[in-house]
């Protein structure tokens, strides 16, 4: 069997390591970066503070901070424009997943032309994005190093799900220092999201040796270190610890790609504009119910990693322990327990279920399934 394994070309991970990684994005020898991020982080005077450190490094800069938690085709074509505008030969994407994804769509339609729309899909694009720089101060989405884009059709109501190898940034940036002051429901949030990420990556269909290690360090890793991030914000070991995670539950679904967990949380972030880690939160144990069927083996194995005994569990009873293992992780860090308290409606779930089985994060799930299975995923989360 082939595979490709996809990775920025440089990734720079640990304390204080912004400034290593502007030094690199000056010796590329960039000269007018579009830096894009959201109002809360620009009013933080983080993106001011990003602009000065670049100017020191003879790089001009313009921000967009117009990016909503759930980056939209407009958000992309505000920030597209801007770029035009100022002539800038690079994105800088500062913040979690929102801003990263609407970089990339950004940078990708600054040299592919067309719309945004035009690359939903696997690999719709004929040339390398815009060289972009993600700077990361989540632990979660792993955006900021994948092939992976997600913006909202506000036309539509769903969430595209663009895979494509032109997306992946040249350099993408981890520094904990910049983590330190999210919020409990953020870090919970992000840190299931990349729980999630691990799981439906092992579990996929296009799993690798390679996949298979990230996976299972990650597990293990969030296991231990995200309910300490969570209460201790300002617990440097935990929040270096996520970061690290979090970057290799990325390295596995970025090329493992992931499942119907997402395939379906991108229809409840699309269609209600809810975040992304808390609905893949609370999908995360259904989906692996259902996919306990055919992966039940794989799953023990993430019980293991979570740190439950299962030397003497049958394959199913480890996939059982796999499931409370997480359903007790979401509850340590307040994830909510169902969709009824994100206001999801039971009557959109057809159209839901219709969207979910087009979204490409699907194609690799250990099992087919039905649109009436996709339907009863939902219906057992509510």
């Amino acid at each position: 069997m082939t595979s490709v394994f996809y990775i920025p070309a440089i990734n720079v991970i640990g304390l204080n390591s912004l400034n290593q990684a502007l030094d690199t994005a000056r010796d590329y020898g960039y000269k007018s970066a579009l830096i894009v991020t959201d109002i809360m982080l620009a009013k933080l005077g983080m993106a001011e503070q990003l602009q000065q450190s670049l100017a020191e490094r003879n790089i001009k800069s313009v921000v967009f901070d117009g990016t909503h938690p759930n980056p939209t085709t407009a958000n992309v074509s505000a920030g597209l424009e801007i770029l035009k505008n100022h002539h800038c030969d690079c994105v800088i994407s500062l913040g979690g997943g929102s801003p990263h994804d609407c970089a990339k769509g950004i940078a990708l339609v600054a040299t592919n032309g067309g719309n945004i729309r035009d690359y939903e899909g696997v690999d719709r694009s004929a040339k390398p994005q815009l060289p972009m720089i993600a700077i990361n101060t989540t632990a979660g989405t792993a955006s900021e190093m994948t092939r992976f884009c997600i913006i909202t059709d506000e036309e539509r109501h769903i969430k595209m799900a663009i895979v494509d190898k032109h997306v992946t940034p040249v350099m993408s940036v981890n520094d904990p220092a910049l983590m330190m002051g999210m919020p409990k429901s953020l870090t919970a949030a992000t840190g299931m999201d990349a729980l999630t990420h691990a799981i439906e990556a092992y579990v996929s269909v296009a799993a690798t040796p390679i996949t298979d290690a990230c996976a299972l360090k990650a597990i293990t890793m969030i296991a231990k270190h995200l309910p300490v991030a969570v209460e201790e914000g300002d617990n440097l070991v935990a929040r270096e610890a996520m970061a690290y995670a979090q970057f290799m539950a990325g390295m596995a679904f970025n090329n493992a790609s992931l499942g119907y967990v997402h395939a379906m949380a991108h229809q409840l972030g699309g269609f209600y504009d809810l975040p992304h880690g808390v609905c893949n939160a609370v999908l995360l144990p259904h989906v692996e119910q259902f996919n306990s069927r055919v992966a039940a083996a794989r799953l023990r194995d993430c019980a293991a990693a979570m740190g439950v005994e299962v030397s003497a569990m049958s394959a199913q009873q480890g996939a059982d322990a796999c499931i409370a293992a997480i359903r007790q992780l979401a509850k340590s860090v307040h994830i909510p327990t169902g969709l009824r308290d994100l206001n999801v409606k039971e009557q959109d779930f057809a159209i839901l279920a219709a969207n979910a089985l087009k979204d490409a994060c699907g194609l690799t799930n250990p099992v087919r399934a039905s649109h009436e299975e996709i339907i009863s995923i939902y219906q057992a989360a509510f």
